[in-house]
């Protein structure tokens, strides 16, 4: 991790620069950086003179890419969930474990009867660990609070934790997880939960700007099409960006209702079909693919990447880090399934962890995941000649560094 602290830096020595907006740099490449943003990419022999007296960081002939952005995770969780993917091996179900009150209520009971420094320095742990794998930018999500209180402490951890790890952290209130265990076993204890949720917690998450935008899971066991759409609803109302966990584990109708929307994202997308695709395509909503937890969770059914890609939608990847069904940290470990599972070439699985999950996130495209004049100083070096080395390397951490500049997120 480098965290260059001047206005002005050069960063040279570079074998290769993946820039993503263009044609890749080759040869003796320096990046020229003034206030966080790139000036200057290109020759080092070519560098602008203004940047005579800049900091140097020497890349020690790596290559370079833009920081990965991971764009939907849950890193605010305190236990490990091994013993449910015991249960997983030996056959049980993600509805079954849910049902015995493990899976999401699992993890809820424990952040409940954590306190705050203990959540808070888990989360601390998680941010670490996705930024030593190359990640900058990182989408974190609430969902194991399931109360207004617990809410609000996950979505605090998560600001504190970006902070000391050096990341940027976009919020995201995902109280719409799950129905809490002390709001089950009857309506109107359903119906309860509905209203903390559109009437509390997600006007309270919005006005403190611990979140930016809201989630909710349609699914079976979880929340239907029209329990979803009133849950989004209330979020724009309060003036939160959109996304859906969507089409999982069933047809359940999460992809449309996200399109119908104008949802930033759909996301897992397993069970959408060629509709769906063509409905997120005429609502520009993006397709964040998770293939970690269809991995993790053994299911035979992959996303439609390929059409997803020929039919034009947006295309993003994410680990989908969390402790119940993708406890992966290791984005380019989720670019190796992406390739082999979902058909995508290495270069677009690149693109998809750094301009698709931007345009995901609904960040500038000019700005963010790409390395041009204007763009943010954060980038990724790593033990590569070439990008598509990446995915070819299943599993481990080629990553050298993430490098960041002062002013890189203002």
């Amino acid at each position: 991790m480098f965290d260059l602290d001047a206005s002005m830096v050069v960063i040279e020595n570079l074998r290769r620069v993946a820039t993503l907006c263009g044609d890749a740099l080759e040869g003796d490449t320096a990046l020229g950086v003034r206030n966080g943003r790139v000036r200057f990419a290109g020759p080092r022999a070519s560098l602008p003179r203004e940047f005579a007296a800049a900091a140097r960081h020497d890349a020690g002939g790596r290559l370079l890419t833009p920081a990965l952005i991971d764009c939907h995770t849950h890193p605010a969780f305190v236990h490990a969930r091994a013993d449910e993917w015991r249960m997983k091996l030996a056959g049980a179900s993600y509805e079954e474990i849910a049902s015995r009150g493990g899976g999401i209520l699992s993890s809820a009971a424990h952040v409940r009867g954590a306190g705050n420094d203990r959540l808070a320095e888990a989360t601390l742990h998680h941010l670490r660990a996705l930024r030593a794998h190359g990640v900058a930018v990182v989408e974190c999500k609430s969902g194991y609070g399931l109360s207004l209180e617990h809410e609000l402490r996950q979505l605090r951890a998560i600001a504190w934790a970006a902070e000391q790890a050096g990341v940027k952290a976009i919020g995201t209130c995902l109280a719409a997880h799950a129905l809490p265990a002390e709001r089950r076993g009857s309506p109107e204890l359903r119906e309860q939960y509905l209203r903390e949720v559109c009437e509390q917690i997600l006007p309270q998450a919005a006005a403190a700007r611990l979140a930016l935008r809201a989630d909710v899971f349609c699914e079976r066991g979880a929340f239907s099409v029209e329990e979803a759409r009133r849950v989004a609803q209330a979020a724009r109302a309060c003036g939160l960006a959109l996304t859906v966990h969507a089409d999982q584990l069933s047809h359940s109708g999460g992809a449309r209702l996200a399109a119908e929307l104008g949802a930033q994202s759909a996301d897992h997308l397993e069970y959408s079909d060629e509709a769906d695709i063509a409905a997120m395509q005429a609502s520009g909503t993006a397709a964040v693919l998770l293939p970690g937890s269809t991995f993790f969770l053994r299911q035979e059914r992959w996303p439609l990447a390929r059409r997803m890609l020929d039919a034009g939608l947006n295309v993003a990847l994410s680990t989908d880090f969390n402790p119940g069904s993708s406890p992966v940290c290791n984005p380019a470990f989720i670019m190796h399934l992406a390739v082999t599972r979902l058909g995508m070439t290495p270069e677009e699985s690149l693109r998809a962890f750094t301009r698709g999950a931007a345009a995901a996130l609904g960040l500038d495209g000019q700005e963010w995941g790409c390395i041009q004049a204007g763009s943010r100083a954060a980038f990724a070096i790593w033990d590569v000649e070439h990008e598509q080395e990446l995915p070819y390397y299943a599993g481990s951490n080629l990553c050298a560094g993430v490098i960041t500049c002062r002013g890189w997120q203002d």
